[in-house]
């Protein structure tokens, strides 16, 4: 039963009397409708207004593009549509995730590694406050795994650690400005990543911890997050066997992703955790949630089984009428409908979007789209970066290198991303500007093996490595890959004994388990010229490093510490 009165709601009777008469005025079609939330990518108002006629969904989502385009196609959308949206996007790293000249305010892990909670705060001010700008009303974020598998494909640097406390205060702050700003926060993946080396983007990955260890974990974090009224909780196709187990009294005979799961939604987050707010899906193309169950049985089996909103579609039309069909033979029950439909209702008038809209204040003016990238958001984000860098290890005693001592650098960028040429074009210019000379790595052939030890250091001072190497959906290693073979070329660290060499990751801050032999080693845990700045004045000594690791960068591993 839902308590619109108890937390996260906290509803007056005018609210609840909202709530109440509007599902009663609702035909099925815009009961149905209000289950959706898809990705829309069309910003013609003709075909945005066919598209809320036609499917009278109840919230939307735009990926990042230009902050007066998502401005502009967010008014439209509240204007036309009969109730207010919610209208999310994935802020999870700052206002970036929704318009493209939004602060990159820095990766979870960034923040972790400051270890200073109001970072967090600042993370959730910064992206909700530039969200809500553009009309966002429903953060993705922030992200609450814990990142305790070093091959985990995905979670990696979004993790704010691997220890629940940092979790647990971080994400407190985020929650805190986010409802400042009047946005509502998603929390996730339920019941918990970062256990698995597998990508739930890919297959239905596992969280193997027992009941208990889940219990002093990712428990704790998901309580902690409930208490401080998290509005709603994103369910990951993520099995949890332990609990299931646990329910069911017998061992689980088949992989059951949470998105399907109503022991993990409705006996463990809404009966022993004490939710009370919505649940929405992970996105439902991926294969974590396809290879489950027949889509025809899963589309309504996802909100029968707790879930009460469907994030994006394979094929909407197509997923409407599963939901539609699934309701006439009742695998989706009335009882479940009007749960679903009254909590995405009660999350609406907890934001307070009926009253904005009868003002039309839904989206703001234009003039709110000034506070994107505004002055103080890029001192937070640089300050951050600042607190955030962290020196892993210098047993070789490199640091401080000069331009005197180490003019000429060759520069091996590591990755196969877009933003590598971001990454290395700034990276040389910085390094230009301080006075190095600096020669970016390219791939030789076999022409290297007439190369020779004494040519390369005739011609270099100094090795840097930059990792461009990010965690990305549907990657299944975000590992290094060389070019060349058996020490061949120039591209392999086989010259640490020849020539100082140095590392500095932007992304994956688990390098060192393929580059043991690199004795001078930074993380930065996100490529914003921010972060690429604070290194350069690090490794120049211009500032200290501060940065405390949030995760193991060793790997567990003995050898990766000399």
């Amino acid at each position: 039963m839902i308590n619109f009165k108890d937390k996260p709601f906290n509803l007056t009777e005018e609210q609840i009397k909202w709530v109440e008469s509007t599902y009663e005025k609702m035909t099925l079609d815009e009961k149905i409708g209000q289950l959706f939330c898809p990705v829309v990518f069309s910003k013609d108002e003709t075909e945005l207004k066919d598209f809320l006629d036609k499917y009278k969904v109840g919230g939307v989502l735009y990926r990042e593009g230009p902050g007066e385009e998502i401005h502009a196609a967010h008014s439209f959308l509240q204007k036309e549509s009969k109730l207010p949206l919610l209208i999310a996007a994935n802020l999870e790293y700052g206002g970036n995730g929704s318009a493209l000249e939004g602060t990159f305010y820095g990766r979870e892990m960034l923040v972790g590694a400051t270890g200073n909670y109001e970072r967090g705060y600042q993370l959730g001010k910064v992206s909700c406050s530039e969200g809500a700008a553009v009309g966002v009303n429903w953060a993705f974020a922030p992200v609450v795994d814990l990142d305790r598998n070093y091959h985990n494909p995905i979670i990696n640097v979004r993790a704010f650690s691997d220890d629940e406390e940092t979790v647990i205060e971080m994400g407190r702050g985020y929650l805190k400005a986010a409802r400042e700003e009047e946005v509502a926060t998603s929390i996730k993946h339920f019941p918990g990543d970062g256990i698995d080396e597998r990508d739930q983007h890919l297959l239905t990955s596992v969280n193997s911890m027992s009941a208990d260890e889940w219990d002093e974990s990712f428990g704790k974090v998901y309580k902690a997050m409930i208490d401080e009224g998290t509005l709603t909780v994103m369910a990951g196709h993520i099995a949890l066997p332990a609990y299931e187990e646990y329910f069911d009294k017998k061992a689980p005979d088949r992989v059951i992703p949470a998105t399907l799961s109503k022991n993990l939604l409705q006996k463990l987050l809404r009966e022993k955790l004490g939710f009370n707010g919505l649940i929405v899906s992970d996105a439902s193309p991926m294969v974590g949630f396809c290879a489950a169950m027949d889509r025809e049985h899963a589309v309504p089996a996802c909100i029968e089984n707790g879930c009460d909103m469907f994030l994006f579609n394979r094929n909407i039309d197509e997923d409407y009428e599963f939901m539609h069909k699934g309701y006439e033979s009742g695998i989706l029950s009335e009882e479940r409908l009007k749960e679903a439909v009254e909590r995405i209702l009660a999350t609406k008038a907890a934001l307070n979007l009926p009253k904005k809209k009868k003002a039309g204040t839904l989206v703001p003016d234009k003039d709110a789209l000034k506070i994107l990238s505004c002055k103080e958001h890029v001192e937070w984000a640089k300050e951050c970066a600042d607190e955030g860098v962290t020196l892993v290890k210098d047993t070789q005693k490199l640091l401080p290198v000069s331009p005197k001592r180490h003019k000429r650098v060759l520069l091996e960028l590591m990755g196969g991303f877009d933003s590598d040429e971001r990454v290395s074009s700034y990276m040389i210019g910085r390094l230009t500007e301080e006075g190095f000379e600096v020669t970016l790595y390219e791939k030789e052939g076999f022409e290297v093996m007439n190369d020779s030890v004494g040519n390369l250091k005739s011609k270099y001072d100094l090795i840097l490595y930059v990792g461009n190497i990010e965690t990305s959906s549907n990657k299944t290693t975000a590992r290094l890959n060389w070019h060349t073979m058996f020490g061949l070329g120039n591209n392999m660290p086989w010259m640490v004994n020849e020539l100082p060499v140095m590392f500095v990751s932007l992304g994956n801050p688990y390098h060192l388990l393929d580059a043991p032999m690199v004795k001078t080693f930074i993380n930065g845990y996100c490529n914003s010229e921010f972060v690429m700045d604070a290194v350069i004045d690090k490794i120049l000594g211009r500032s200290e490093f501060k940065g405390k690791s949030p995760v193991d960068p060793f790997c567990g591993k003995m050898d990766l510490k000399f």
